[in-house]
């Protein structure tokens, strides 16, 4: 298929499909004429790579990452190079203290509105 039809089939724009054949994170062949060829398994592919960066891994730890997985979903253990167990141990923890945050943050804006709203339950003082 060509790039329009895999930015079409996974919602991802053709300059990011282009950018994640740069880092090496999907591959295409090309025709005679220079298209772009990709495989039926690049769908998949391109929607791993997704749903990596939405969990916030970097380019360069999704690259190293990639080759364990086979299918969507599933994790192939065999072949795991430590430099990648350790890639993955520290996003991890990255992960952890973004969520850590995130959940501080949640917390603050609830009680912001908690007493906004008890705030506007009381009468006004006349």
């Amino acid at each position: 298929m060509r790039i329009g039809e895999l930015s079409e089939r996974t919602g991802t724009s053709r300059r990011l499909l282009r950018y994640y054949e740069e880092q090496g994170l999907v591959r295409a062949a090309r025709s005679l004429n220079g298209y772009r060829e990709y495989d039926e398994d690049c769908v998949d592919r391109v929607l791993q790579v997704r749903g990596l960066l939405d969990a916030g891994l970097p380019t360069r730890v999704i690259r190293q990452v990639l080759p364990c997985l086979d299918r969507p979903r599933e994790i192939r253990i065999s072949g795991a190079a430590q430099e990648t167990v350790d890639a993955l141990e520290r996003e991890r923890d990255r992960m952890d203290e973004r969520i850590a945050c995130l959940v501080r943050n949640r917390d603050a804006i609830s009680g912001y509105l908690d007493a906004v709203r008890e705030a506007q339950r009381q009468p006004a003082a006349s």
